[in-house]
Order: C-alpha cells, then structure tokens, then sequence
C-alpha cells in the first residue's frame, strides 16, 4: 500500500510563518516517510496510514501559537504500489511539458 498526502500546518499568527512552518517539516524527520514542501503544504508519502497520521499529528504538534491550522488530504492508494511523483508524470505526459511555469513580472 502507498499513502500519499498533503499536509499543510500553519500558525495564526501575524508576520512570516517560516519559523513555525520549518518546525512542523523538522518533525516529519523523526518517521519513515518521503517528502516535499511546497509553497502550498507539505507532500508526504509512506507505505502505511498510521505512521502518515502520526507524522502529521507530530508536525502539529511542533508548531507554537494559541491556535493552529492543519489540513489534511490523503490519497490511500489500496491496489498498487505507487510513488508521489509518477502522479505529476502522468499529468505532464498528458500536457506533452513539464507541469511548471514561472509568470513573468
């Protein structure tokens, strides 16, 4: 089984939300899973979906602030092996590009 996820914890609080943010993605050290941050959230991948919750769980937890802001979404993939990235493949496959473009300013 793969479970792929997209976690996004934030703190309610004024000004830059790096500091917090970087604690949440510190946490996810401490399990057995892949991931990559984004401007959006963190995508995670890891074979079982006990251990994404408990990676998630810890990442909250990481974060300081009175109050605290996490989503979660979770594509439970039950028929087959599968990685994160053969997703976005798929969808550039099917543009004939890479899925990324930079606006021009």
């Amino acid at each position: 089984m793969t479970v792929v996820a997209l976690l996004s914890v934030a703190p309610v609080i004024e000004g830059s939300m790096a500091g917090e943010v970087a604690k949440a993605v510190a946490a996810l050290d401490e399990f057995d899973v892949s991931y990559e941050t984004n401007p959006m959230g963190t995508v995670i991948e890891t074979d079982d979906i006990g251990t994404l919750f408990a990676a998630a769980q810890a990442a909250h937890e990481a974060v300081d602030g009175d109050r605290v802001s996490t989503v979660l979404k979770i594509d439970d993939k039950r028929t087959r092996e599968f990685r994160a990235r053969e997703k976005v493949d798929a969808v550039e496959r099917e543009l004939g590009r890479e899925a990324t473009r930079e606006r021009e300013r």
